[in-house]
């Protein structure tokens, strides 16, 4: 099976695409993990990918798209894969598609995490971290601290990251409406996109995402 995933920024797309990714037996390719690998690895096209990073510039599509295509001809996505983070833009899918068509391939869904804007901003904008442990994640409202501003589990100082500030995460937000939300528009003229509500229990999303996919494949079948 071959899927996409989308959603605003705090909508769980890690955490599902994890999940699904599991459940379906198919390697979860993520666009931060295609970058953080490239360049350890030091490949041509990590060390491309750097030289835009470090210049403070963001990595052209054709070098994201070049990362892609390397990463889905592997073995392990032969008979599937779920992408989270690409593609980012019409111009990535319209890449993607062409890929695909030809290795005789096609997308068989696009899972739309849907969430309400201001649970976005409260899901990001609450967050605390833990300076002595970046693992050791809070919450103001959904996860709290016993003591304000003290992580439970080491003593550390909370705090929130400059890039979950509410203002960022609107600036994160109008990004992901204006480059990313028209990827929706495109792959619902294929009949593709599926809708899930993304409130609730992980396992709850999880369930539905699944269960919408059971459906969407069987009515292609």
């Amino acid at each position: 099976m071959r899927i996409v995933l989308v959603g605003p920024p705090g909508a769980g797309k890690g955490t599902q695409a994890a999940f699904l990714a599991k459940n379906l037996s198919i390697p979860h390719i993520s666009t931060g993990d295609l970058f953080r690998a490239n360049i350890s690895q030091q490949t041509e096209l990590g060390k491309l990918a750097k030289s835009y990073m470090d210049k403070g510039e963001l990595v052209p599509d054709e070098v994201t798209i070049a990362m892609a295509k390397d990463r889905m001809e592997q073995p392990d996505a032969e008979n599937g894969f779920l992408l989270d983070g690409f593609p980012r833009n019409v111009k990535q899918a319209e890449a993607l598609d062409e890929m695909l068509k030809t290795e005789g391939m096609k997308l068989d869904a696009v899972l739309d995490l849907e969430v309400p804007e201001e649970e976005v901003v409260k899901r990001i904008a609450g967050r605390r971290v833990c300076r002595n442990d970046s693992s050791h994640v809070f919450h103001v409202s959904y996860k709290p601290a016993k003591q304000e501003g003290v992580c439970d589990l080491c003593g550390g100082e909370l705090y929130q990251r400059d890039d979950d500030s509410e203002e960022t995460v609107r600036t994160r937000l109008e990004v992901y409406h204006t480059q990313t939300e028209p990827i929706i528009d495109y792959y619902k003229s294929q009949g593709l996109v599926v809708t899930i509500p993304a409130l609730g229990k992980v396992e709850e999303v999880t369930q539905r995402a699944m269960e919408a996919l059971r459906q969407k494949v069987g009515d292609k079948n």
